[in-house]
């Protein structure tokens, strides 16, 4: 079992920025990718951005280039920077651990809402 803890969602504007992390804890010895995935109001849940444990990172088009995931192995954290935010970003973001098995576990999720 993983147990995943998001924090960092909150209120900003346009333009603005906001930094979310995950902190996971439990069988962490067999993650293989970290990652973040977003819900908006009335959409499906859709993937943002990984991080894998060979060191590769990968990105939506519609975030690359204004957000950044980073992963620290040895505190088990995985960040996502998000700059330059638009309204569009709007969503619960989630994350997400897959382990070396395939099993996946999710976090509770954090809101983040730019304001127009």
């Amino acid at each position: 079992q993983v147990q995943l803890v998001e924090s960092g969602g909150g209120l900003v504007q346009a333009g603005g920025s906001l930094r979310l992390s995950c902190a996971a804890s439990g069988r962490i010895f067999s993650i293989n990718v970290m990652g973040w995935y977003r819900q908006a109001p009335g959409n499906q849940r859709e993937w943002v951005a990984r991080f894998t444990s060979g060191g590769t990172t990968d990105y939506a088009d519609s975030v690359k280039g204004r957000f950044t995931i980073s992963r620290d192995n040895a505190k088990n954290t995985v960040d996502l920077q998000m700059n330059s935010l638009k309204p569009e970003d709007t969503a619960v973001y989630y994350c997400n651990v897959r382990l070396l098995n395939g099993a996946n576990y999710w976090g509770k999720g954090t809101l983040v809402t730019v304001s127009s």
